[in-house]
């Protein structure tokens, strides 16, 4: 079972691209005939988490990729790492607005994903989508989303799970803002791929995950800055 989720619309936006993304990658993979649920998540914090564990609760999926919209990008980001902050520039769907508040009160100081982001990286370019591995998925719900699940996931060492940002969709972008932006087909696409190459990385015919096999590749992906 392979369970991705998205988000609702926030910040004035009609509509967030990543629940669009996906729908439209559970399609595709149910195609190639794997088992996969989406669920969209609010962007609410601590609700949005509270979803989340409802919903690994209630399907028991061996992998998880969780989708957000960070506007503004160029590129599918596939997120290393989750840190203990909520810090939100701008109030949630609910009005909350947390300031230098932990997701979860003593908790870890982060979590890295613990899905392939180098191999992942590797295939979704391959498959001419612009990817790049990030270094941050902010302080705002999808960190607070990213965070929840990767603590969750501490307890349940059979499942991997991770964090993928997506850019704005055409449509959000004003004609001649310059804005950068990506179909909802790509996207897809891309999510798709991080799916196909998590299961080659981790899926074993014994259990779940054969954690025999290599985590990720080497390859140099960071950042200067």
């Amino acid at each position: 079972m392979i369970l991705l989720t998205g988000f609702e619309p926030f910040g004035g936006q009609p509509i967030n691209p990543s629940w669009a993304a996906a729908l439209s990658a559970r399609d595709l993979l149910r195609a190639e005939g794997q088992v996969v649920e989406a669920v969209e998540l609010p962007c609410i914090f601590g609700v949005a988490g509270n979803v989340l564990r409802n919903a690994l609760d209630e399907l028991e999926p061996e992998l998880v990729v969780c989708v957000g919209q960070a506007g503004g990008r160029g590129r599918v980001s596939l997120e290393r790492v989750a840190i203990n902050c909520d810090d939100a520039p701008i109030p949630d769907n609910a009005g909350n607005q947390p300031v230098d508040r932990p997701v979860v009160p003593g908790g870890p100081a982060a979590y890295f994903t613990s899905l392939p982001v180098k191999a992942a990286l590797l295939a979704v370019e391959e498959a001419g989508i612009p990817a790049e591995v990030s270094q941050t998925a902010g302080t705002y719900v999808c960190n607070h989303t990213f965070y929840a699940l990767m603590h969750e996931l501490a307890s349940r060492s059979a499942v991997r799970g991770g964090f993928v940002h997506v850019p704005f969709a055409p449509d959000q972008v004003e004609r001649g803002s310059g804005a950068p932006s990506l179909t909802v087909h790509l996207m897809a696409e891309a999510i798709a791929a991080v799916v196909r190459t998590s299961l080659s990385h981790f899926s074993g015919a014994a259990r779940p995950f054969d954690l025999s096999l290599p985590a990720d590749v080497a390859l140099a992906a960071g950042s200067l800055h």
